[in-house]
């Protein structure tokens, strides 16, 4: 009997860790069909049921559960082996970063740095998942939290203050009020921190959080934008609404300010160090806000 090729063992651990055709294909970058054909061949190919299939989802028989614990490891090896190959190959830099991070703080300054690296060759995705440097073919990453991810160099970069923000036309509708006063505006919540922000902002400056919230947003870009659109107050982070406030989209209510629990860090695994590429975007960064920190808004 032959081998099964690489690329199908390795598909079969992607099915068997997800546990769902939909997911694993896509990781894959496979159709759910090509993906169901290949779990057929190699089934055939062994002789042997591998995968139990249902409605919600995929499962290990004992013989999948077999294969699944001798042959994954391998193919993780196998897989960081060409993640740190594709990673660093030449004058390429590839960087994970938040959609609100890249969009506010990041993409307007990056021409500068495309100016002075000219044959770098760049790559930005930008997500909310936190990157696997063993099984993804990235860098370095910025992420925002409390400077500590275990087995990766955590660098500071920006802190964050918090302050509420409306649109124009909602302040000409309310008048600009004390920070207390806020209860009696339709406020804008985050599902992620539980509206831990408003809980910190009524404590501290006086109030009483709503019983409901005008609406609720996971995403901190879409947050400011529906505030712009004069949705409701949000919780601004001044250093992602500050273009909005710059031109005129966001008006900030108080001059009093929150600082926020987490920053903005750069993040990147031992192997990415000495990477030309992550040296000079590195340097860059730093010299960038050295020169213009970001958080300093006009009040």
């Amino acid at each position: 009997m032959s081998k099964p090729p690489l690329h199908t063992l390795q598909a079969f651990v992607t099915v068997a860790r997800e546990k769902n055709l939909t997911r694993a294909a896509a990781q894959m970058s496979l159709t759910v069909s090509a993906l169901s054909h290949q779990m057929r061949a190699l089934e055939q190919r062994l002789g042997q049921t591998l995968l139990t299939r249902g409605p919600r989802g995929v499962g290990l028989t004992p013989h999948g559960e077999r294969l699944f614990d001798q042959i994954a490891a391998h193919i993780d090896g196998i897989e960081r082996v060409f993640v740190r190959g594709r990673a660093q190959a030449g004058d390429t830099l590839t960087i994970s970063a938040l959609p609100s991070f890249s969009s506010s703080w990041l993409l307007p300054r990056l021409p500068a740095f495309m100016a002075k690296h000219p044959g770098l060759e760049f790559n930005l995705q930008t997500t909310a998942n936190v990157v696997d440097f063993d099984r993804e073919p990235v860098d370095v990453a910025l992420r925002y939290g409390a400077g500590v991810w275990p087995g990766l160099t955590s660098e500071h970069l920006l802190d964050e203050q918090l302050v509420p923000v409306a649109s124009p036309e909602l302040v000409k509708r309310f008048g600009k009020p004390k920070p207390a006063d806020l209860e009696s505006w339709p406020l804008l919540g985050e599902y992620d921190d539980g509206n831990a922000h408003w809980r910190r902002w009524f404590a501290e400056f006086g109030g009483t959080l709503p019983k409901r919230y005008a609406a609720s947003f996971t995403d901190v870009e879409l947050l400011h934008r529906a505030a712009a659109q004069g949705l409701g107050v949000a919780m601004g982070r001044l250093l992602l609404a500050k273009p909005l406030i710059d031109n005129g989209g966001l008006v900030m209510l108080t001059r009093a300010r929150m600082a926020a629990k987490y920053g903005h860090h750069l993040v990147y695994p031992s192997r990415s160090s000495r990477h030309p590429p992550l040296v000079a975007f590195r340097e860059w960064l730093h010299g960038e806000i050295a020169r213009a920190p970001s958080n300093k808004i006009a009040k």
